[in-house]
């Protein structure tokens, strides 16, 4: 585990407690980690969802053109 001395705003400190407040947890470490992880999870690299799979699936199953056959159906 490491241990960090942060500086933080006042707004940070109160999202940090409703966090904490929120989920039960015991101090503002959990709630940091809590956050940290959620934006892992949203934004960093998210899995892909199921009917995107599906989705995708679909695309890659689908008719492609080559590129003289595109440029035959466009001209």
């Amino acid at each position: 585990m490491v241990q960090a001395v942060i500086n933080i705003d006042e707004n940070t400190n109160r999202v940090l407690n409703i966090v904490k407040a929120k989920f039960g947890l015991k101090d503002k470490s959990q709630a940091i980690n809590l956050v940290v992880n959620e934006y892992e999870n949203v934004s960093l690299e998210p899995e892909l969802r199921p009917e995107y799979r599906t989705k995708l699936a679909s695309i890659v199953k689908g008719k492609h053109l080559s590129r003289r056959e595109f440029e035959k159906e466009v001209a």
